[in-house]
């Protein structure tokens, strides 16, 4: 059985990899640097690298690339980072697998069995330049989005990227076109759903002079302005019906005619298509066509809502309004806790394009350098009915009532009150002045209730 290397600076991270591939009976080699890889391949080789992207003096990405050179592997790739150009850099360089840290150990022996198993069917790819992407998430569900544009993008495959209006669809098929060898052709993008039916025919396939009435001259369309490039065919699931079966021919043969012409054009193209419906569906109705529908879902790519990763809030607040400062020249700003925490508890139904214009917005309206709770003004949480308090209220009376108890309404009077404060200072970054008169009530009024609040709560001794 072919030697396992494990090569990693972290001497955890090694030990329980290397326990769990002996225990599924593999032989199994440790090392803590790069360096120490290269040396020993002066006596051999492995069967497969494991190999830690950072590390002490040379670091993975480097090993990789040099491995993949002299045709030594497989290798897979692991690392705690997991964004766009980390992962994509890697595949390009010719990984087999990344493993995202920290990760399972059944699924990471798992990885190594497959590669093991398909070492000799897999294409490498060579190293190219990578770029960094504005697509952030430390989620699991974007972890796995960034893992599979990684892996995607070295292959011309067809992608449909699904997901709610705002999860970031374009930026997606634009990572996927600069990771992909078309990256130095054009990157072309139609949102079919912005084009009236009569026109979209001639804006994807082009026109002749004299087609229609307006045509005056010959006009290419998105087809030939991303000849050897990518389009981009965003709201696929608008399409109309007839357009759909031309669309179907041109990605069938990779012919098409414009519109009014006789010239047979052929064109060299990858199809990213994205939509927010759900196509299955539509085609269930007649509404779109399953044959086409097949042709663009050869590899899916499905992007959580924002209320899917709300870990991922923070980061991407953090990130959106630095940006927002940089474009619009203004002095850098940032988040109060109390802010922040209004931020990450708001509900998003129009996802990161909504949380973004959101930090834009403060970037400009807020008058310090820190962003207060107060400056975001009446934020909405989550999707909450205003009703289902005093309905939780009402169930709780009723229940009281039943039972017997006592000083109801002073007991509900007290914990309304305690609720209210507290919401009032946090939202208001602890500035009793502030939380007073956004509860509509003197500061003395507020300060009376604190202290009577504290007053009765009761001891723990």
């Amino acid at each position: 059985m072919s030697e396992i290397w494990i090569a990693d600076d972290d001497r955890g991270v090694r030990f329980v990899l290397a326990e769990a591939l002996r225990d599924a009976g593999h032989t199994v080699r440790e090392f803590s640097a790069g360096d120490a890889v290269r040396a020993a391949l002066a006596e051999g080789r492995p069967g497969l690298l494991v190999t830690d992207v950072r590390m002490p003096g040379e670091d993975g990405l480097r090993l990789l690339e040099d491995l993949t050179r002299r045709n030594i592997g497989p290798v897979i790739v692991m690392s705690a980072y997991t964004d766009v150009a980390t992962t994509a850099a890697a595949y390009r360089a010719g990984a087999a697998d990344y493993l995202a840290k920290p990760f399972d150990l059944d699924m990471a022996v798992e990885a190594v069995e497959r590669t093991l198993a398909a070492a000799h069917e897999e294409v490498i790819v060579p190293a190219g330049r990578v770029d960094a992407h504005s697509l952030l998430g430390e989620s699991p569900a974007m972890r796995e989005v960034f893992r599979l544009i990684g892996r995607v993008s070295a292959s011309d495959l067809n992608v449909l990227i699904t997901g709610e209006t705002g999860t970031g669809k374009e930026l997606v098929a634009r990572a996927l076109h600069e990771e992909s060898a078309r990256s130095g052709k054009p990157y072309v993008a139609l949102n079919t759903a912005a084009i009236p039916a009569e026109l979209l025919e001639s804006e994807l396939f082009g026109h002749e002079a004299g087609a229609f009435t307006g045509a005056q001259r010959r006009h290419a369309g998105r087809f030939e302005q991303a000849e050897g490039g990518t389009l981009f065919l965003d709201e696929i699931g608008d399409m109309p019906i007839a357009l759909q079966t031309r669309l179907l021919r041109v990605l069938a043969g990779g012919e098409f005619y414009r519109v009014g012409g006789r010239e047979l054009m052929r064109g060299n193209v990858r199809i990213i298509a994205a939509t927010h419906q759900d196509l299955d569906a539509r085609v269930a109705a007649g509404l779109f066509r399953a044959d086409l529908k097949h042709r663009l879902d050869v590899v899916r790519i499905a992007l959580p809502s924002l209320r899917q990763r709300r870990g991922d809030i923070p980061v991407l607040a953090r990130h959106f309004l630095a940006q927002a400062a940089a474009e619009l020249k203004l002095p850098p700003k940032r988040f109060s806790r109390g802010a922040m925490k209004l931020v990450e508890q708001r509900d998003y139904p129009g996802n990161v394009r909504e949380l973004e214009n959101l930090c834009r917005r403060l970037a400009v309206i807020a008058p310090g350098s820190e962003i207060l709770a107060g400056d975001l003004g009446v934020l909405p949480a989550r999707e909450t009915r205003s009703s289902e308090w005093t309905d939780a209220l009402r169930i709780w009376a009723q229940d009281a009532l039943a039972q017997g108890e006592v000083d109801v309404h002073a007991r509900a009077r007290d914990a309304l009150d305690k609720t209210l404060l507290q919401a009032a200072l946090i939202a208001n970054d602890g500035h009793r002045q502030h939380a007073a008169a956004a509860l509509g009530v003197g500061r003395n009024t507020l300060t009376r209730k604190l202290g009577a609040s504290r007053k009765r709560r009761p001891s723990n001794g």
